[in-house]
């Protein structure tokens, strides 16, 4: 019996015609990507709402991310690669 064959607390992936869980790791998607991904899957059959604030709350998660980088990659560029003599 495989890991994914068997799922605890629930029946809300087995109906899928792929697990959540076998997307997220075929796919490599970090753990902020990997939760949207489950809770999205679930929402309508397990949490309702209270999912779809989760996945908003990951989302906020990877703005703020993204942001930073796009804060760093901004001053790399501006001071450091390109610096003004």
């Amino acid at each position: 019996m495989s890991a994914s064959s068997d799922q605890v607390g629930g029946n809300h992936y087995k109906q899928r015609a792929i697990q959540p869980i076998e997307y997220i790791l075929a796919n490599q998607l970090g753990f902020c990507e990997g939760n949207i991904v489950k809770y999205a899957t679930r929402w309508q059959d397990k949490g309702g709402i209270e999912d779809l604030r989760k996945i908003k709350h990951y989302c906020d998660f990877l703005i703020e991310m993204a942001s930073q980088e796009e804060l760093v990659e901004d001053i790399f560029t501006e001071y450091i690669a390109d610096p003004k003599t």
